[in-house]
């Protein structure tokens, strides 16, 4: 049996078993093989149609664990299909040209390359772009051309494109984290200039950690702002610089399939209406905790806006209301409303003996929270713990309900 048979035999078994049996298959290149496994294995969730495809060659794993998903990286294509209004798809003849300056396992720039007649993938680490150019091959991007160098210099030498894509690299030399714009390779603030000089358009993908306002205001040129989640979990910033001054930021806030676009100038204009009724009344009405790219938007007055929704308090970032709406998040019916008096609390939690817990603005941790109330996590009992605006610790008992 050959290293390729071995791959396509046993990539869905467990890699530690099969790494003890190296020995009984002498003529497969057994490194090679359990890394290829590993990667397919991740691959299957993470690029579902990479893993369809037979043939691709995946990197070792650090580069699979950096690496955008599926997911994402069509939300970024999505994105720059939707700019046309910017000449990317308006150039005479269709000769759009792309250019990706941190190529890397070229995840993005398969998916960006599809809207190009020229594209052009550059990474400094040879290993990588040999990876590349086999799988830009076996997907039939024949319009990619893989550059083996370093992106800035070559940035600096290349004729102008329509497109430029980039994704700085958030590891110092240790290996370490960084999140600010300055500490990431390139560093775009000391970039945007010739980055704008050679494309009309320049889309930068940055920590999900960074605060965005901060970003826009140092970069000065954004357009386009997408913060994308999937599963609930916030995963990329993307920006989007443009050479033309524009009238108003646009944010979309995207978690799988569900996605807020607004306009920061409507944001900051709106009103977060807050409840301001007595905490028992609140049974009965309806309880939604918005997704984790709204969360990173905060765009909270213009959910009450656009929604018909109330917060819970200044800072709670829970809404409510009398009538079910579809609202960008988790929704849920309340049931009971109780202080922290441990009189009151045995007696709203009687029969109750497991629930998920979460807590908003709120001076307990979950952990301390189940601890205190004695429960076991799990169940259909969702319950909240927050803070309304005369300071009052309450929990909130909830059901939760489908979205419609």
């Amino acid at each position: 049996m050959n290293t390729d048979e071995f791959i396509k035999k046993f990539r869905s078994e467990d890699i530690r078993q099969l790494a003890l049996q190296g020995s009984r298959y002498p003529e497969v290149d057994m490194p090679f093989a359990l890394n290829q496994i590993a990667g397919w294995q991740t691959a299957r969730t993470k690029l579902p149609s990479w893993a369809s495809c037979d043939g691709i060659i995946y990197p070792p794993h650090l580069s699979m664990e950096q690496c955008s998903s599926e997911q994402t990286a069509l939300c970024k294509f999505s994105k720059v299909v939707s700019l046309g209004s910017l000449s990317l798809q308006e150039r005479a003849g269709g000769e759009a040209s792309f250019l990706d300056i941190t190529g890397g396992f070229g995840v993005d720039f398969s998916f960006l390359a599809r809207h190009f007649k020229q594209a052009t993938y550059v990474e400094r680490q040879e290993h990588l772009c040999d990876i590349a150019r086999h799988n830009f091959e076996v997907l039939g991007l024949s319009q990619a051309r893989v550059v083996c160098g370093d992106g800035v210099e070559y940035l600096r030498t290349t004729e102008p494109v329509d497109f430029i894509y980039l994704d700085p690299a958030r590891r110092d030399s240790h290996g370490g984290r960084t999140y600010a714009l300055e500490d990431c390779t390139p560093n775009i603030l000391e970039l945007k200039d010739l980055l704008l000089d050679k494309a009309p358009v320049v889309m930068v993908k940055l920590s999900p950690m960074l605060d965005w306002h901060k970003v826009v205001t140092d970069l000065g040129c954004v357009s386009h702002l997408m913060i994308i989640s999937t599963h609930n979990e916030c995963k990329e910033m993307v920006v989007v610089m443009t050479r033309n001054k524009v009238d108003s930021l646009t944010i979309s806030a995207i978690n799988d399939d569900e996605t807020v676009v607004f306009c920061e100038s409507e944001a900051n204009s709106a009103f977060a209406r807050v409840y301001s009724e007595a905490p028992e009344n609140l049974v009965g009405k309806y309880l939604y905790e918005p997704n984790a790219s709204i969360m990173k938007a905060g765009c909270f007055g213009l959910l009450c806006e656009r929604y018909g929704v109330q917060k819970i308090g200044a800072y709670s970032n829970l809404f409510v209301s009398d009538e079910i709406v579809t609202f960008p998040g988790r929704q849920f019916k309340i049931s009971a409303v109780s202080s922290m008096n441990k009189k009151e609390l045995k007696l709203t939690l009687s029969g109750i003996d497991k629930a998920n817990i979460a807590v908003r603005n709120f001076p307990l941790s979950v952990d301390a929270l189940r601890k205190q109330l004695k429960l076991k996590d799990g169940g259909d009992t969702y319950i909240f713990g927050t803070t309304l605006d005369d300071n009052k610790h309450i929990l909130l008992l909830s059901n939760k309900v489908p979205l419609k």
